[in-house]
């Protein structure tokens, strides 16, 4: 066998599961040809799981015990707890999940339950494919398992397929007894969809919710330093254009104010808000931002929120 056939087979065998979407983790072979990147990360720091995550006070101390628990569970070789976090879409639970296993000197891995349900009868194989995979971490990996009311839903149901069924079956399988290799971590909007059985693997719930004015701001505040004040560089050599801004506003009013205008807003659409702000004043011709642009900016993600909302009204209504 030649050499670069060997070489993919192993990394057919030990390559990140297709399932995977995205993932910390390096290969074998990722090692082998990043190895600076490799060192650093082994000898790294864990720092603050809730650094640029801005969340409700109240919360942010229930998060930060939990990161302290998974990072006690991890040096003293315990077991880790299966944890589900539901609550509407773009309020940071991907984002706190990465944050968690970098804090953790865990690994993450993401896939999600859309994914799974086209997979029909080669569902079991993948399924056990991801458990070997992470099984198989010596750093332990943290599993989040975004959109999991997709595949996870009560096996009562007469609309769940017999190949989805016994996926599903695979997954409860594979999360029976709890792991030192993995934290499950299930992301969802609809947890009352849960089969009883995924229900009764899970140790810990934590809600997410749309931030309060006083979030609102804050997240204003940090995303307009990152896009706006100080952006950062697509590449060593390449600096970011410079945004100028009016020097006679008040950007502390005036992000107060609109923090005032956005409720409702998740911290998903908060950051798309700021976003747009840069991409006009890259495309003005003077290359900068004033406040017309910004109200502009606010009144059309206002509508589309809106239009997003009696959406989502309708989605309920037929349920």
């Amino acid at each position: 066998m030649g050499t670069g056939v060997a070489a993919r087979y192993v990394e057919a065998r030990l390559g990140k599961p297709s399932l995977i979407r995205e993932t910390s983790r390096l290969s074998f072979f990722q090692g082998l040809r990043r190895p600076v990147k490799a060192v650093r990360r082994v000898f790294s720091r864990p720092s603050d799981p809730l650094a640029g995550i801005v969340f409700q006070p109240v919360f942010e101390d229930k998060l930060r015990a939990l990161a302290r628990a998974t990072i006690n569970t991890r040096t003293n070789g315990g077991v880790y707890r299966n944890v589900l976090m539901y609550g509407p879409p773009g309020t940071g639970k991907t984002m706190f999940a990465k944050s968690l296993a970098h804090h953790s000197g865990m690994d993450y891995a993401i896939l999600t339950g859309g994914d799974i349900v086209p997979l029909g009868k080669d569902g079991v194989t993948a399924m056990h494919k991801v458990f070997d995979w992470a099984s198989a971490s010596r750093k332990g990996v943290v599993l989040f398992v975004d959109e999991a009311d997709a595949f996870l839903r009560k096996r009562s149901k007469v609309a769940i397929s017999e190949d989805l069924r016994s996926t599903l079956n695979a997954f409860l399988y594979r999360t029976g007894e709890a792991s030192r290799r993995f934290m499950l971590v299930l992301a969802s909007n609809q947890p009352d969809q849960f089969d009883w059985a995924v229900n009764d693997r899970l140790d810990d719930l934590v809600r997410f919710s749309k931030p309060g004015q006083p979030e609102r701001l804050r997240m204003l505040k940090l995303y307009f330093s990152l896009y706006i004040l100080d952006p950062p560089r697509v590449a060593w050599w390449k600096r970011p254009r410079h945004i100028p801004l009016p020097p006679d506003v008040d950007w502390e009013e005036k992000l107060t104010e609109i923090s005032r205008r956005i409720e409702g807003f998740s911290g998903r659409e908060i950051s798309k808000l700021v976003i747009a702000w840069q991409a006009d004043a890259y495309g003005s011709t003077e290359g900068r931002l004033d406040e017309t642009m910004m109200d502009r900016c606010v009144g059309e993600m206002l509508e589309q929120h809106s239009q997003k909302q009696v959406w989502d009204k309708g989605t309920l209504d037929q349920s």
